[in-house]
């Protein structure tokens, strides 16, 4: 379910200018993650729904492989909170906030 989320101006300014191919300028704000992990899996760190995505962000395993998350653990949902959300910021250097695209448009992360 990705219920439909208002954020802020200023917390869009934060965000919003970068094309989402660019690197991030510095990590996003914790309250973000938990807002792009309550659209993504109900706020459920632990999701294992069956979909073939994990954790609290849905992570594809192989992304999360590349990303660096099996320093961690073997899938996302297995790892707690903040190492999917340090994964989640390698993911979001690499691919912009385009990684979450539907989600992170319902947050105005992205247009």
């Amino acid at each position: 379910m990705r219920p439909l989320l208002v954020v802020s101006l200023p917390l869009l300014s934060l965000f919003a200018l970068a094309p989402s191919g660019a690197p991030p300028a510095a990590p996003a704000p914790d309250s973000v993650w938990q807002r792009l992990a309550d659209c993504e899996s109900d706020g459920d760190w632990h999701a294992d729904t069956g979909n073939g995505y994990y954790g609290g962000l849905q992570i594809w395993p192989p992304t999360w492989r590349e990303a660096g998350g099996l320093r961690y653990a073997d899938r996302p949902d297995r790892a707690p909170r903040r190492q999917q959300i340090a994964v989640a910021e390698e993911i979001r250097r690499r691919q912009g906030w385009a990684a979450w695209a539907g989600c992170a448009r319902d947050l105005g992360l992205i247009h």
